[in-house]
């Protein structure tokens, strides 16, 4: 994999080397190895059920990296759902899921953590949209973690869960290998809580608060020849999405604290909308947007100026989320002239996780 110079100041250039590795390698258990867990395991299978998310903006780049969670976020969960199936083994780790170097890794990591001598059988399924803002990783990950708790016995708390995946976040490289990955913790907070989260640095949830309940949710997804994973990603969010955030970090914060915790309170979906359209013209999240052209900009305005309040590009894109209490119809009357097509028809998910255990 090749070496990035990451720039975010004039004073701020650093070579950072994307290099993969075997799942199973690097850990971070966090010291929760230090303490000796009583571990029961269930003799049936835990289902876990997972909702997706949005990820509408990051507050600050400049405080995580690949392999250094953190940064801040905003972003809600949908009701689109993976889901993880855990039984306990004696010793064998079988994986049925079509991207399992990066649950094997998390196996390890949890094994290493909670002293957990036997094995797993693991059945994951994800929503299937990839690497298109959706968290697909985040979610099957997060989802798989649980499962995995819950099987032995639940030694471990929902934020030490939380912590645990952030730390050890990867992605699958496709060649059996995984490399560390952007994250900010929004994912795995909304998976677990749902609603709207707010995430200040090192995975601290700030606040959470359900949202637009009974509202639509449209997911829009543009085609596009940009990337939005691997390197490609790095060098948007590392080198312009770090120096934009320079810039315009402290209103990004300012707006997020006075402005949409408020209406979050208030249950103004409209104001929150105002408040999320502004913050795509700010920082890092300006980054993301130009990375696919202007033209996302330009369907995102189309869809405002026809009536729609809360519109949002989720992540680094090109997912288009748009919230409103008008039909499916009705907004695909207004991009048919954009050549865009209504891709999955939702609603907010305010429960969260949900956990079974079957015989």
């Amino acid at each position: 994999m090749p070496k990035l110079m990451i720039r975010g100041g004039d004073l701020d250039l650093v070579e950072y080397e994307l290099q993969p590795f075997l799942p199973g390698n690097q850990i971070n258990t966090l010291g929760f190895e230090k303490k000796k867990y009583s571990l029961k395991p269930v003799k049936g299978t835990v289902l876990v059920t997972a909702p997706a998310r949005i990820h509408l903006t990051v507050l600050d780049m400049n405080r995580f990296a690949p392999g250094k969670p953190g940064g801040g976020g905003v972003g809600f969960a949908v009701q689109v759902y993976c889901t993880a199936e855990v039984s306990c083994t004696p010793k064998e780790v079988e994986i049925n899921y079509d991207r399992s170097p990066v649950l094997r890794h998390h196996v390890e990591i949890f094994r290493k953590a909670v002293g957990y001598k036997g094995g797993f059988r693991i059945t994951a399924r994800d929503h299937l949209y990839h690497h298109v803002g959706m968290g697909s990783t985040s979610t099957i990950s997060i989802a798989t973690l649980t499962a995995m708790n819950q099987a032995v016995g639940s030694p471990l708390t929902q934020d030490q869960l939380r912590l645990l995946m952030g730390y050890n976040f990867v992605e699958e490289t496709g060649d059996g290998n995984i490399a560390f990955a952007f994250e900010t913790g929004v994912g795995p907070a909304v998976s677990i809580h749902g609603g709207m989260a707010i995430m200040g640095d090192d995975l601290t949830l700030v606040y959470q608060h359900t949202f637009a309940e009974g509202q639509n949710v449209f997911i829009v997804i543009p085609t596009s020849d940009i990337s939005s994973a691997g390197t490609r990603e790095i060098e948007l969010l590392m080198n312009r999405g770090r120096n934009l955030d320079y810039l315009d970090r402290s209103i990004k914060c300012h707006m997020v604290l006075m402005d949409l915790i408020p209406a979050l309170e208030r249950g103004d979906v409209k104001k929150t909308g105002n408040i999320m359209w502004e913050i795509e013209f700010r920082g890092s999240k300006r980054a993301e947007v130009e990375h696919h052209g202007f033209r996302i900009y330009e369907y995102m305005a189309h869809i405002r100026e026809a009536g729609f309040n809360f519109v949002g590009m989720s992540s680094v894109g090109p997912t288009i989320a748009v919230i409103t209490d008008r039909s499916r119809k009705d907004l695909e009357k207004a991009i048919a002239e954009l050549g865009l097509k209504v891709a999955v028809e939702t609603k907010i998910d305010n429960k969260g996780m949900r956990l079974e255990e079957k015989k």
